[in-house]
């Protein structure tokens, strides 16, 4: 976290929680949902603004983690946002080859993966020393490869349950 979002935590602790403001989606990319996007529909379904703006973003992707109840949020100074998933907290890139593979998190955190899940729509996630999370729709060729190779056991999972499985929340509500 970053050191001027741990003071503003101390100078004022009591800020309220911010629900509803900010998601992310299953490529690891960023939105703003305000109260006129909220009123339009649900995320994914109605995303909102994409952040693109580079520094927001760093920021954001620093000062990202979860709580005890595995509701994940942007400490943004005092006030904690929490953010609604798409499908997963983390979005994995994958380089190279199956010998010498890498995996990020969408924030750049590495990983080192333990298990792979399969959901009834074809969607691969990984479980990781850091968490849950989908695999990038661009690194499946990578994705197949280290599992032809034998890097990960490979299950099958609805989607509905992994939440719960690995400790995470969807929409964090107060």
């Amino acid at each position: 976290m970053d050191a001027i979002v741990e003071a503003a935590l101390r100078k004022w602790p009591n800020v309220p929680h911010c629900y509803g403001w900010l998601a992310l989606d299953g490529r690891g990319d960023w939105y703003m949902r305000d109260d006129r996007v909220q009123a339009a529909g649900p995320f994914p379904q109605v995303k909102g603004s994409r952040i693109r703006h580079d520094k927001l973003l760093a920021f954001i992707e620093r000062n990202y983690a979860a709580d005890a109840d595995g509701a994940w949020y942007f400490q943004n100074g005092p006030q904690r946002v929490y953010v609604e998933l798409e499908a997963a907290p983390w979005v994995w890139r994958l380089q190279g080859p199956p010998a010498a593979l890498q995996v990020h998190t969408h924030t750049g955190r590495a990983a080192a993966v333990q298990g792979a899940w399969l959901d009834e729509a074809g969607r691969l996630f990984l479980h990781a020393d850091i968490g849950h999370g989908l695999v990038h729709t661009q690194d499946m060729a990578g994705a197949a490869d280290a599992l032809e190779a034998g890097l990960w056991p490979l299950a099958e999972l609805p989607f509905a349950q992994m939440p719960a499985r690995f400790g995470y929340r969807l929409r964090p509500a107060p």
